[in-house]
């Protein structure tokens, strides 16, 4: 895998081409517009990868948390033309690991298709999910 640098900066995240990859490509968050997008970044924790030589923003995650007990990962989107690569997986990477310090017991995520990403870094299916609930649509 090329080494992509891995950044929580604010000032680094390319808002506009996440919404594009968001809004038109990522089955979750279709049609979802800008404003929407905005209001969910800032109130998150971004994590950006950049080529390191072009310094072009080629994936993103999102975190939302109290940084004590919970956590939930979503937005999690690779630039189709790096995809196959590792950075996938790198990039749960070092969400975790930034998370690690909080001592969160547990971080949450639904995925449609990336299952396999996950599991290599230790995430698993719900024990029991009928004790977890939802409001709003689904």
């Amino acid at each position: 895998m090329t080494e992509y640098e891995i950044s929580t900066d604010p000032g680094r995240i390319d808002a506009a081409r996440v919404h594009t990859w968001l809004s038109t490509d990522a089955y979750w968050a279709l049609g979802r517009s800008r404003e929407k997008q905005d209001a969910a970044m800032a109130g998150s924790i971004n994590f950006g990868a950049y080529d390191p030589d072009s310094g072009e923003q080629v994936a993103y995650a999102r975190v939302v948390t109290d940084h004590s007990t919970f956590a939930w990962l979503c937005d999690v989107y690779v630039d189709p033309a790096v995809r196959g690569r590792g950075l996938g997986v790198a990039l749960v990477a070092a969400v975790r690991d930034e998370l690690e310090p909080c001592g969160l017991r547990r971080i949450l995520l639904a995925t449609g298709d990336a299952h396999g990403v996950y599991e290599k870094l230790g995430f698993k299916g719900l024990e029991d999910p009928g004790k977890w609930m939802a409001y709003g649509r689904q």
